[in-house]
């Protein structure tokens, strides 16, 4: 069997590339799927469906865009693997979180302890709390070898 893994959340730091390195060293049979990470592209997703004066309509044309490929990859991942970094607020990682609880599709978290508290509800739900990407790569190894 090949698991799909979506990996959700910051994109400023190399978790990803961790991650996914981790995994490919131990030749896990893992297809690996994601949110836009450019952010600049992700905000402009919907800017050729017309110019907008204000910000607000733009964010929400290039959100609901974005939302087509986010929840078409979590509906058809496996597993997700939520991302929460310390420097910015990622509000569409908890949205996902969320989205994969109301589904019943398991989801790993990974942020630092100083996180714990808020994010308390979204660890309640989640099958794992990890706090670096290696750990993530021995669950997935578990999980999928059994050893």
């Amino acid at each position: 069997m090949e698991w799909n893994v979506y990996l959700s959340g910051e994109i400023h730091t190399d978790w990803r590339q961790r991650l996914e390195e981790g995994c490919a060293a131990l030749n896990l049979p893992i297809i690996f799927t994601s949110a836009v990470t450019d952010h600049q592209a992700s905000d402009a997703a919907g800017d050729f469906l017309g110019e907008e004066d204000s910000s607000f309509w733009r964010d929400h044309k290039s959100a609901k865009v974005n939302a087509i490929r986010t929840k078409t990859l979590i509906e058809n991942c496996d597993i997700a693997v939520v991302r929460f970094g310390d420097k910015y607020k990622q509000w569409n990682a908890a949205f996902d979180a969320g989205f994969c609880a109301a589904m019943g599709t398991p989801y790993i978290t990974l942020h630092d302890a100083e996180l714990i508290h808020p994010l308390k509800e979204v660890d309640a739900t989640a099958m794992a709390w990890t706090t670096t990407p290696e750990q993530v790569v021995k669950i997935l190894k578990y999980v999928i070898t059994k050893a």
